[in-house]
C-alpha cells in the first residue's frame, strides 16, 4: 500500500496493481467473458475506481460486455485532519498519530465483495481489504450465509486465508522443497467448499508443486498472531484445532480441510496508515577473493566514516540508522553463525543500508559508494544494480477505527448504484480472554534420552511479517514428536535465541508470545518489535521475517530418547 500511495502522488491514474490489469485480464477477457468467469480481486490498491476504468478500456478494446463493480470506501484520507487531535495512538508501538500522514485504509471485509456480486456484478474490484475477504465474499453470495453463522465464516475465512498467497501453499517455500516438483510449471491452489464449512483444497492436474499435510499447515500458521483469535472485519476466527487430512487418489496432492469456529467480529476496523519519515539508500556490492568479509566490513565502516565527515562540513545531522550486514557471513544469525577457521568465505556482499531525515544527505551516501571501487578494498566487483536509489521512507502506523464512521460504496460500469450498510448487530465488544496453556505435568514427566535432533527433523517451519513483529510456526512431522517440541520450544527459548534481532523499548519486556495449535500439532510463536521496523521502514536485508523459520530449524532438541524408532 506505501508503494501504491507514492504512485498515486505521481499521477492520479495510478495508485492500483497495474500487473493485475495488464496481465492477469487483458491475455483472458474474452475467455473470461465467454466462460462466465466471476473475478474479485483487491488490486485495486488506494485507486479502485482507476483500476476499474482500465479494466474497462480492456473490455471496450476485446468488444465484450462486462460489469464491473468497484468497492470503495476503505480511504479515510479526508478525516486526517479530525484524527489528528482525537488521541489515537499505534497498536504495536503506542506512539502517537503522526502529522505527516500519506495513507490511511481501513481493512474492509467480505460482505461489500457479496453484496456487489448479489448486483450481478462479473468483476470486484476492492480497494484495501482483508485478503481472505477475496473468498469468503463469493462464498456468502453462493451460500447465503448469515451474519451470525460464525462457524461458516471462519470456515470461508481459513479457505481464503490458506490460498490467499497462491503457490505458498502448493510446494512454494516449503521446508522440504526438494521434496517439490516442476517450480517452473507450480499450480495455483483450488479450494472447492461445502455449504456446511469443509472444504477440500486441491490444485490443477498436471502442475508442478505439491499439496500435503505440510505445505497446508505451514500456510496456516503464516502470519498467524493468536490463532484462537484471529481477527477479521466478518468473524472473530479459532483455528487452534483445525484439522487438514490429505486426500489419496488427487493428481500433485488434496486435502480435507475442517475445525474452524467463529465468534462475532469486533465493532471496529483495523486501519493501515502509513506517514513519511525521511529517506532511504541501499548499497549492495559483492566482493572477492581472500579475507573476503572483512574487506567487506571495513569498506561499509569507511563508506559511513566518509560520508559522515562530509556530513560534519554541510551542518547535517548524522544517520537516523544505519545497518551493515556482510551476505554470506551469516551475520543475521548473529551467535549462532558458523564462523570458518580458514579465513571465511572468498566471496561476500556488502548490504550497507542508511536512513537520514534529508534527501541531500541520503544522496551524498549514494554519490560515495562508487569511491569504495577505486579507493579501498580490492576485489569490489561491482554496485548491484547501479548508484543506490534513494526512496522516501513511508512507516507503518496501524489502529482501530469504528465501523459505524465509515461509508462502504458501491459502483457498476462507473456509477454508484449504493451505499453498503454493515448490520453492527452482530458485532461485539467484549474482549473474550485466552488464557496461554501453562506446561503440563505430562510433559514435565516426558521420557528423556541421550539423543539430539535438529528441529527440521521433527518439524516443518514457516515465518511472515505483521508490521514490525515476525511470527514463526512450527509443526510437528508427527504427533509424537509435538510433546518434546511443546516442552523445547518454549517462549523463552525462542526469545533466547533471537535475542540478537529483538528491540527491547522498556527493561525487561517480553517479546516472544507462543500460542498452540494442537489440531495441526502445532506452534505459533510471535516476535515483537524483531524486524527493525518491518516492510520499506527496516533497513535489514529480510525486513519481512521470511527467514526466520530457516534460521529455527538448527535449533537443537536435547536429552530425548529415539522419537524417530516411536513411530516405526
Amino acid at each position: 500500500m506505501s508503494l501504491l500511495t507514492a504512485a498515486k502522488a505521481r499521477s492520479p491514474v495510478l495508485g492500483y496493481t497495474p500487473d493485475f490489469v495488464s496481465t492477469a485480464m487483458a491475455p483472458y477477457i474474452k475467455d473470461i467473458h465467454r466462460k462466465g468467469v466471476r473475478v474479485i480481486s483487491n488490486a485495486g490498491g488506494i485507486n479502485p475506481l482507476a483500476c476499474a476504468a482500465a479494466l474497462q478500456e480492456v473490455a471496450k478494446k476485446a468488444d465484450v460486455d462486462l460489469k464491473i463493480a468497484v468497492v470503495a470506501g476503505d480511504d479515510l484520507m479526508s478525516e486526517k485532519e479530525n484524527l489528528k487531535g482525537a488521541g489515537i495512538t499505534d497498536l504495536e508501538s503506542g506512539k502517537q498519530f503522526p502529522e505527516n500522514i500519506h495513507s490511511m485504509n481501513v481493512y474492509l471485509g467480505a460482505r461489500p465483495i457479496s453484496r456487489a456480486l448479489d448486483l450481478g456484478a462479473d468483476i470486484v474490484v476492492t480497494g484495501r481489504c482483508v485478503d481472505s475477504g477475496i473468498v469468503l465474499g463469493p462464498l456468502i453470495h453462493s451460500f447465503g450465509w448469515n451474519r451470525d453463522d460464525y462457524d461458516l465464516l471462519a470456515a470461508g475465512s481459513l479457505a481464503g486465508h490458506l490460498i490467499e498467497c497462491g503457490a505458498q501453499c502448493t510446494g512454494g517455500i516449503f521446508t522440504d522443497w526438494h521434496t517439490v516438483p516442476d517450480w517452473h510449471n507450480i499450480g495455483f491452489p483450488i479450494v472447492e467448499c461445502s455449504s456446511e464449512g469443509d472444504f477440500i483444497l486441491s490444485k490443477p492436474p498436471d502442475t508442478g508443486g505439491l499439496i500435503s499435510f505440510g505445505t497446508v499447515a505451514e500456510q496456516l500458521v503464516y502470519e498467524l498472531g493468536n490463532p484462537q483469535r484471529y481477527l477479521l472485519p466478518d468473524v472473530t476466527c479459532d483455528f487452534s484445532q483445525v484439522s487438514i487430512t490429505e486426500i489419496p487418489g488427487f493428481d500433485g496432492g488434496a486435502v480435507k480441510v475442517c475445525g474452524a469456529k467463529g465468534l462475532p467480529p469486533s465493532t471496529l476496523y483495523k486501519v493501515n496508515a502509513t506517514y513519511l519519515d525521511g529517506f532511504r539508500a541501499t548499497a549492495v556490492c559483492p566482493v572477492g577473493g581472500p579475507k573476503a568479509v572483512q574487506k567487506a566490513k571495513r569498506t561499509a565502516e569507511a563508506i559511513l566514516q566518509r560520508t559522515r565527515l562530509i556530513f560534519s562540513q554541510l551542518g547535517y545531522e548524522d544517520y537516523s540508522a544505519v545497518n551493515i550486514q556482510v551476505l554470506g557471513s551469516e551475520d543475521t544469525y548473529g551467535p549462532h553463525a558458523r564462523r570458518s577457521i580458514d579465513g571465511g568465505p572468498r566471496e561476500a556482499v556488502i548490504w550497507l543500508a542508511v536512513h537520514h531525515k534529508q534527501r541531500e544527505a541520503v544522496e551524498i551516501f549514494s554519490r560515495e559508494i562508487a569511491p569504495a571501487g577505486t579507493g579501498m578494498a580490492p576485489g569490489l566487483t561491482g554496485i548491484v544494480g547501479g548508484r543506490p536509489r534513494v526512496s522516501p521512507v513511508l512507516k507503518p502506523f496501524f489502529f482501530c477505527y469504528p465501523k459505524s464512521n465509515v461509508q462502504i460504496n458501491l459502483f457498476l460500469n462507473g456509477q454508484h448504484v449504493e451505499i453498503f450498510e454493515d448490520d453492527l448487530m452482530y458485532t461485539s465488544d467484549e474482549v473474550v480472554s485466552f488464557d496461554l496453556p501453562k506446561i503440563s505435568s505430562e510433559l514435565k514427566d516426558l521420557p528423556s534420552g541421550p539423543h539430539t535432533y535438529r528441529l527440521e527433523d521433527l518439524a516443518y517451519t514457516r515465518s511472515g511479517d505483521k508490521g514490525n513483529s515476525a511470527n514463526i510456526g512450527v509443526i510437528a512431522r508427527h504427533p509424537l514428536y509435538y510433546p518434546y517440541l511443546k516442552k523445547t520450544l518454549t517462549a523463552q527459548a525462542l526469545e533466547n535465541y533471537f535475542q540478537h534481532l529483538l528491540e527491547h523499548e522498556k527493561p525487561e519486556e517480553e517479546l516472544v508470545t507462543r500460542y498452540e495449535l494442537p489440531g495441526i500439532h502445532g506452534l505459533n510463536f510471535v516476535l515483537k518489535n524483531s524486524l527493525g521496523g518491518g516492510g520499506i521502514a527496516s533497513l535489514r536485508s529480510d525486513p519481512q521475517g521470511k527467514a526466520l523459520g530457516q534460521m529455527l530449524l538448527d535449533f537443537q532438541i536435547k536429552n530425548v530418547p529415539d522419537l524417530k524408532s516411536l513411530i516405526e
